[in-house]
């Protein structure tokens, strides 16, 4: 998947008693790979329709859907229509670079850096 153009997906991060929401905009037809995230969460789908591949098994999941993400679990979203979806975190964490320090695993190999950045915007797939 590296080696296809890369996306950056609209991100918007929220804070709020002690909680941290991640809330991806993720038009038709793209691909996430997401990174594995070291504590249990919620993950949303708000509008849309996707297809997930997570623990080995792939579901095709149409909003609203609310599930229980394991720690340590790396998923794979493609989105079938325009998609928003959240990630919901407990957590003392007042910014992005700190959340992801105590959320995320780090992975040298993935294309994004902080709050779902591209490292390479000559990469970027125009929307």
């Amino acid at each position: 998947m590296l080696e296809l153009p890369q996306y950056e997906f609209p991100t918007e991060h929220i804070f709020h008693g002690g909680m941290y929401c991640r809330q991806v905009l993720s038009p038709a037809g793209s691909t996430i790979v997401g990174k594995v995230h070291k504590q249990d969460h919620f993950f949303m789908v708000v509008s849309g329709t996707v297809c997930v591949v997570d623990d080995g098994q792939t579901k095709t999941l149409t909003a609203p859907v609310l599930l229980k993400s394991k720690a340590g679990v790396k998923r794979a979203i493609h989105s079938l229509t325009d998609t928003v979806f959240l990630t919901i975190h407990a957590t003392e964490a007042v910014d992005v670079e700190q959340a992801e320090e105590l959320l995320v695993e780090p992975d040298e190999s993935s294309p994004f850096t902080l709050g779902n950045k591209l490292k390479n915007t000559e990469l970027e797939v125009s929307s």
